[in-house]
């Protein structure tokens, strides 16, 4: 009897073992924990593909378009007036620029020349925004006025377009670059060539075009400052006019009639000399010392009515402009320096023959 009990209780153990060992099957088998990774090794990166957004969101991680991307490129040129042939000289050496770039560099450069007629800082303004429609590649100008101009300038710049000035700024505005005279300086350069001439005495009158322009006004604070360092040497007035060689010839000899005591003229832009007998009345009268350097106004250093000539790069004031812009477009190289000026060559009765033929090729002839 306890046998037949013996055998009943081993049946039913072995019965729940097997039991056991079916269950666990059930339940799949599990794979062997990983260990941790320690503080030194990387976690295994998942396979996704890379997120690009953080790099979309700042653009300066972008790399910049490749240069020989473009094909074509057009700058507007606005300088002040078409009838002063400083402007013409400009237009000339902004047109070569175009021409050598574009043989040098396999790219098409274009110019949009834009100046109005005569002076005017609206039209200027007008150009601009024009130009900006069109879709140019950069714009470069002489302002007519700076305070006018730096509303349009800097919508300009704000588009993507960029602006470089030359000869007279909008220091203001958000232009790149200026390239031009430094007109304080060129000021008293014309005032130390006139004491010179004056024996160091007398009455000055200063002829300054139109009161707007920066940079005239730079070229009359220059020639004040000089002036105070000679003490015998007084200051009859500062007369504006428009900016042509017409209007400034009528306004010197009247001035220089109703005012016989006047024994020098300090003339920061030469107007009057781009025509002839401009100085009848005048030169037997005072002396002259003018800025620019043009073909008539070298007859009139010959002939001796006129001690000095303050002579101005008015050729690169196109060329170089132009080229600044040309070297951003392709390169987004802006020029080093924001402020670009030269030196200024001053043309004497003993010198005068050196510059013959020079605005030969600046008028493009």
């Amino acid at each position: 009897m306890e046998a037949k009990r013996f055998m009943s209780a081993l049946a039913a153990s072995l019965i729940g073992s097997v039991a056991m060992l079916s269950l666990g099957g059930c339940e799949g088998k599990s794979e062997p924990a990983k260990p941790a990774p320690t503080a030194g090794e990387a976690k295994p990166a998942e396979n996704k593909p890379a997120d690009n957004k953080a790099a979309e969101a700042n653009p300066a991680e972008k790399p910049a378009a490749p240069a020989e991307g473009k094909k074509s490129l057009t700058i507007g040129v606005i300088a002040k007036s078409q009838s002063n042939p400083v402007f013409q000289a400009a237009k000339t050496g902004a047109f070569d620029a175009a021409k050598e770039l574009s043989a040098k560099l396999g790219v098409e450069i274009k110019i949009d020349w834009q100046t109005p007629p005569s002076e005017d800082a609206q039209k200027q303004a007008q150009a601009i925004e024009q130009l900006v429609a069109k879709g140019v590649d950069g714009i470069t100008g002489s302002c007519t006025d700076g305070n006018v101009l730096k509303a349009p300038i800097d919508a300009a710049v704000e588009k993507g377009v960029p602006i470089i000035t030359f000869d007279s700024d909008s220091a203001q505005s958000k232009r790149m670059a200026y390239f031009g005279t430094d007109d304080v300086i060129a000021g008293q350069t014309v005032m130390r060539e006139l004491a010179k001439a004056m024996g160091d005495k007398g009455v000055v009158a200063i002829l300054a075009g139109n009161q707007t322009a920066p940079n005239l006004q730079a070229r009359v604070k220059g020639v004040k400052e000089e002036m105070a360092k000679h003490p015998n040497i007084k200051l009859k007035e500062v007369y504006y006019h428009k900016e042509t060689p017409a209007d400034a010839a009528a306004m010197v000899q009247q001035v220089q009639t109703a005012n016989p005591d006047i024994t020098g003229w300090a003339m920061v832009g030469g107007w009057p000399l781009f025509t002839e007998n401009a100085l009848d009345g005048v030169y037997d009268k005072a002396k002259v010392v003018s800025v620019d350097h043009l073909p008539t106004q070298l007859g009139y250093v010959r002939k001796g009515q006129v001690q000095a000539l303050i002579g101005q790069d008015c050729y690169a004031w196109g060329h170089t402009t132009v080229t600044m812009l040309v070297d951003y477009a392709l390169n987004n190289k802006k020029p080093e320096k924001v402020m670009n000026t030269y030196d200024l060559p001053i043309v004497t009765k003993e010198n005068v023959d050196k510059y013959d033929g020079l605005w030969t090729k600046w008028m493009g002839n």
